[in-house]
């Protein structure tokens, strides 16, 4: 039997990763590299001529025009960090090459700080990784599915009515041989219509394929200018079901991946960034070795934000 070329790829190794990542200087120059691609641009009137200032534990660069001092981490979801550099792209590092994620408790244990802090660098770069994927649309052929993730919580409601189940959609595109390219898991407010027709307008691109199975919500694609196809299941097994192959296996992937990576997890709170942050990595499955550098590219177009923030229920429109 043939191996996955996908499967068996070569990723990023710990020793390649010490050997590109392994001090400041390095981690300094991979998120210059990242921030400032072209050369340093000034936050505030976008000049490049520019001077360093030194003496504190992160260079300044000066802008020779306005005279800014803006630091590699202002402006950023970074911002005011007082972790070392080392520290952040180790993280980086370890949640993009691991499939099916890793808990901010096994991530506190690698990094050597304490739960809340990995608990907060954690989620901080999910957003960034869940924000960098929402930019992205689904076009083409497009398989679409909706299920449900959390489950009942002690005395609290049973089936769908509990306090820690939320309703999610998940598309996968598929090209012209039928193999899977891109993926989107997302949290809606429900399934009606109108949800998914506001689901539709943010993540599919118009002209897109879309095939469904006969929950009735689905027609609304419509609305973003998609067409819209429909094979009723039945209750038929996933398996006798082909022409949804790729997203049940997007599905079940994504199901054995929280339940073998999370003992406890508040579905109705952090859902999306979780769930961005799976399909950020499954999206650029093709080039395992550049993970962490993309992941770097994110955290720098993120915007700063607290921890209050990230600990604030995230609403579902």
């Amino acid at each position: 039997m043939a191996r996955s070329a996908i499967q068996f790829q070569k990723g990023l190794s710990l020793r390649q990763f010490l050997r590109l990542y392994g001090t400041e200087e390095h981690c300094e120059a991979a998120l210059e590299k990242a921030r400032w691609p072209d050369g340093f641009r000034c936050p505030r009137c976008d000049g490049h001529e520019h001077g360093l200032v030194y003496g504190r534990r992160l260079k300044r660069y000066r802008c020779r025009t306005c005279g800014h001092q803006a630091t590699l981490t202002a402006g950023t979801i970074m911002q005011a960090t007082k972790l070392p550099l080392t520290t952040w792209f180790q993280a980086f590092y370890l949640i993009g090459q691991a499939k099916t994620g890793i808990s901010s408790l096994e991530l506190s244990r690698h990094l050597g700080v304490n739960y809340d802090t990995a608990w907060l660098l954690h989620n901080k770069i999910l957003r960034a990784m869940s924000d960098r994927d929402d930019a992205y649309v689904l076009r083409g052929k497009i398989q679409i599915d909706d299920a449900y993730l959390g489950g009942e919580r002690p005395g609290g409601k049973a089936g769908r009515g509990s306090e820690n189940k939320i309703p999610i959609v998940a598309a996968v595109s598929v090209n012209e041989a039928g193999r899977p390219v891109h993926a989107k898991i997302t949290p809606v407010a429900g399934f009606s219509s109108e949800a998914i027709a506001t689901w539709a307008r943010d993540h599919l691109a118009p002209g897109s394929a879309v095939l469904s199975d006969g929950l009735a919500c689905f027609r609304s694609v419509t609305a973003a200018g998609c067409s819209h196809e429909v094979i009723v299941t039945g209750g038929r097994h996933p398996k006798d079901v082909p022409q949804f192959r790729w997203i049940n296996t997007v599905l079940g992937n994504l199901k054995t991946s929280l339940n073998g990576t999370f003992h406890a997890f508040n579905f109705d709170k952090y859902a999306r960034r979780y769930l961005g942050g799976h399909c950020f990595r499954f999206n650029r499955r093709f080039s395992l070795a550049e993970i962490t550098e993309r992941i770097a590219n994110a955290v720098c177009c993120c915007k700063p934000c607290t921890a209050r923030s990230l600990r604030v229920a995230e609403a579902y429109g």
